[in-house]
């Protein structure tokens, strides 16, 4: 599929005028990264451009100006198993930082369905699993963990999820675990719990591992979501949570809507978001 990338596609519209304003006339000169020495590292979740390719996603995040990556199995299959870590050094040879893999489902209580998960993100270099184990199988979880020295960051999805709706929900269930275990706080599944997710970063403290970032324009309603920066998410409040708390994680941008073009949201989110921490002075 090719994606429209013009200068005109990508601020065209009235929803991106604000955009516009926060970019230099130069194509594709997006608002400036933070330094390097930001404490706030804005990454992306891979799935936000799941019906791209991996030269097309190469492409987005280098116009992004962030080489920070948390893979879908979409654009780093988990087969076949002997072409993982080929297709990993890809992506860091184009100047990638694999930051994370997943979201990945661990719903069979087997020990070789299990270990075949951990062997991909092994085989890939990458440090931190997001996962979603089912609570049955979480402790079977807990023994690859501690053999194989990854992080698993459990993402909650929201009220729909029986297993993980809340952070809180998944705090309940690892406080007493491995410390390599903990959360990957999705904020905007989190607000449609009714659970301020700032409040949620400060509970979930040390065992915070990563975030995923969107904006919802109502609170409760999954379908609502839009261009962050354009909703009701407390972006600053959770930024500075996140330094408060000396978080050493990223946060990643999780596009869900504009599957087809995503391009003019993600670009928007990330200006927003760059202006916040700009203003912020860290």
């Amino acid at each position: 599929m090719k994606p429209t990338l013009s200068r005109r596609s990508l601020l065209g519209g009235g929803s991106l005028l604000a955009v516009s304003s926060l970019l230099p006339n130069s194509a594709f000169s997006f608002a400036a990264p933070p330094s390097s020495s930001s404490p706030i590292r804005l990454g992306i979740a891979s799935y936000t451009f799941r019906k791209f390719d991996q030269a097309h996603l190469l492409q987005f995040m280098k116009e992004l100006k962030t080489p920070l990556l948390n893979l879908k199995d979409t654009h780093l299959p988990m087969t076949p198993a002997d072409q993982v870590a080929a297709r990993a050094a890809e992506y860091r040879s184009a100047g990638m930082t694999l930051t994370a893999a997943g979201t990945i489902y661990f719903d069979k209580d087997d020990d070789n369905d299990i270990r075949s998960k951990f062997e991909y993100v092994k085989a890939a270099g990458i440090p931190i699993i997001v996962g979603a184990p089912t609570r049955e199988v979480l402790p079977r979880v807990e023994k690859f963990v501690k053999e194989y020295d990854i992080k698993l960051a459990i993402h909650n999805h929201g009220p729909e999820d029986k297993q993980w709706p809340s952070p809180l929900d998944i705090l309940a269930a690892v406080k007493s675990m491995d410390h390599r275990i903990g959360c990957c706080i999705d904020v905007g599944h989190t607000m449609r719990t009714g659970t301020d997710p700032v409040e949620a970063i400060k509970k979930v403290g040390p065992r915070l591992y990563d975030i995923h970032m969107k904006d919802l324009a109502e609170g409760k309603v999954k379908e609502s979501q839009v261009a962050v920066g354009d909703g009701v998410m407390p972006v600053r409040q959770i930024f500075r949570a996140l330094v408060d708390l000396g978080y050493k994680g990223n946060v990643d941008l999780e596009y869900e809507i504009m599957a087809d073009d995503p391009m003019p949201g993600v670009v928007k989110s990330f200006a927003y978001m760059r202006g916040v921490i700009a203003g912020m002075n860290l």
